[in-house]
């Protein structure tokens, strides 16, 4: 036992699977835990091996017929609870699962005592590429029912439930009592509060394993315990929604939604770009409904361009609303992967924009500085200059956000990771490093639209205050001084999706960008105002390539004051 509080066994659903069961046994027995296996009607020759089994503290319970794993799932736990116990680790009989991981799971429930812990699968080349590929369909599902993208996987067999909780819920209703059974008690557990976590392990199909899979019934079985849960889940809905977001939706592509992303990447490839997208719109809609602080700054930043535009008199491209504008950003995500892939065709697909090859044009050795921003897609630009004309463009990228980056984009093309340049902060370091880059002839990029917020010493802020949009907005410094300390050109540029096609903007900006130490601050606060000049000019020709879902106009922990936002102007 591993505690008073905390009293868990073992259940194992078991049907004809004698062959196995006795490997099982004993990859547990180290572990010492009470194990009940339930023998779902199983056929004569697992009834003989059952019968042979020696463990320690070992139950079996019978029944006839077979009824399901669910059923039997289910009978297990009851019987854990009758004799005590506070929680009971599900493990499949036929050895798939990596018994070793029990330790780590157990500890994870520990901790979490009122969570259902699960597995979340790493397979290896044994994995059938149906059941792949059909677990990706749940995954997609599973997250519309839930309005979260928390569930990592509900399909692994090897989780611990809390029975309490688990045995109320099947006790109030009926659960699926076959192959729909481990979905189902996870998304209702979810419903009733009952979250779950999850601890990667590795899953092997053995090559003499014996499956009960049924693709047609179980398949159909499936597909109506989703039809229940989506309409279970539309009454739902205000409840779901008020549950506070665990993470900014942005950032979800990059940690939780590598499997549904190469789905849709291996849909888009083999169907092209409609399906993609009518598969993007309800995978979207998942978002934008659980993203309330998303959605609203969304429709914060559409108010302010719509104002913006009516003052100047200009015509903004229909329609804009919030909803579009996250679909907006799904779609950016498909031309990051399609350029890396080489699949964006130059002429027809992405074209120059008036002036930006002249900009871009080398007159002379050496690199160049491109200054970005979180409006359209520089990923686009790195890939496409890569291939198109063989230059090589460095991307720098803080170190918090570079893991998860490098990581999602590897995940489904490897190239894209090769020339991203971590960095804690920019300081003389990053000078050095970025100087041997432009010495080599590479190009490097940075945003200038945002990057973490620190102080330096003495509390003076990293940001200088700008108008952008019709009121003052926090830029950071780092970027316009890595600039002028590197003297070289630089240049703006922007990847904007206008009338169907990619357009690459770019203009010069400085060559090279100068900051006299008798003015410095007044030459900072002027480049930093002509930097959101040309920002706020781009953002209208595609407003909805704004991919900064936050209030852009407010300093994450701080509140400045009128004299702060002034004092350098």
């Amino acid at each position: 036992m591993l505690g008073d509080a905390f009293s868990p066994c073992v259940v194992i659903p078991c049907y004809n699977h004698g062959a196995m069961i006795a490997s099982v046994l004993a990859r547990l027995a180290p572990f010492h835990l009470p194990i009940i296996v339930v023998d779902d009607g199983s056929d004569a020759a697992t009834v003989a091996a059952l019968a042979s089994l020696q463990a320690e503290d070992l139950q079996i319970l019978r029944l006839s017929p077979n009824a399901g794993k669910g059923a039997a799932v289910i009978h297990g736990l009851r019987a854990a609870a009758a004799r005590g116990f506070s929680h009971a680790l599900q493990l499949d009989a036929d050895g798939q699962h990596q018994v070793e991981d029990v330790p780590r799971l157990l500890a994870e429930a520990k901790a979490w005592p009122e969570c259902l812990i699960s597995g979340q699968p790493l397979y290896d080349s044994s994995v059938p590429k149906a059941r792949l590929y059909g677990r990706y369909i749940t995954h997609f599902w599973v997250w519309v029912e839930t309005l979260s993208f928390a569930i990592k996987d509900s399909m692994c067999g090897f989780r611990v439930y809390p029975l309490a909780a688990t045995l109320a819920l099947c006790a109030e209703r009926p659960i699926g009592q076959r192959m729909d059974f481990d979905t189902e008690i996870m998304v209702r557990l979810w419903w009733r509060g009952t979250r779950s976590r999850f601890i990667t392990t590795r899953v092997t199909y053995p090559a003499d394993g014996v499956s009960h899979f049924d693709a047609l019934r179980d398949n159909l079985r499936i597909s109506w315990m989703h039809t229940r849960l989506f309409f279970g889940m539309l009454p739902r809905i205000p409840q779901l929604l008020r549950q506070r977001p665990e993470a900014h939706w942005s950032a979800v592509s990059e940690r939780k939604g590598q499997a549904g992303l190469r789905l849709m990447l291996a849909v888009w490839r083999y169907g092209g770009r409609l399906p993609f997208t009518l598969l993007l719109w309800p995978v979207v809609a998942v978002y934008w409904l659980s993203g309330s602080t998303q959605r609203r700054a969304s429709q914060q930043w559409l108010q302010r361009v719509k104002k913006q535009a009516a003052e100047r008199q200009i015509a903004l491209p229909p329609p804009l609303n919030s909803y579009r504008h996250f679909v907006r950003f799904g779609q950016a995500m498909l031309d990051k992967v399609a350029s890396w892939h080489g699949e964006l065709r130059w002429g027809k697909e992405v074209v120059f924009a008036h002036g930006a090859e002249q900009a871009l044009r080398a007159e002379q050795p050496g690199g160049r500085l491109i200054l970005a921003s979180h409006l359209g897609d520089i990923e686009a630009c790195r890939a496409l200059a890569q291939q198109v004309s063989g230059l090589v463009i460095n991307a720098l990228v803080f170190t918090e956000n570079a893991q998860r980056f490098r990581q999602a984009l590897e995940a489904i093309a490897p190239q894209a990771g090769v020339n991203l340049l971590p960095v804690s902060n920019i300081g003389p370091e990053t000078a050095i490093l970025l100087q041997q880059k432009l010495d080599a002839g590479e190009w490097v990029a940075i945003v200038g639209d945002r990057t973490a917020v620190n102080r330096q010493r003495g509390g003076e802020r990293r940001v200088i205050w700008s108008d952008f949009m019709g009121q003052q907005a926090p830029f950071p410094q780092g970027p316009f001084v890595l600039a002028a300390a590197l003297r070289c050109p630089v240049i703006l540029m922007f990847a904007l999706r206008q009338q169907g096609r990619l357009h690459i903007h770019a203009e010069p900006f400085a060559d090279p960008l100068l900051l006299p130490r008798a003015s410095r601050q007044q030459a900072l606060q002027a480049t930093v105002d002509r930097y959101a000049q040309r920002l706020e000019h781009y953002a209208l020709l595609a407003p909805l390539d704004w991919f900064n879902f936050f209030d852009f106009w407010t300093l994450p922990g701080a509140a400045p004051s009128c004299e702060e936002r002034h004092e350098q102007q």
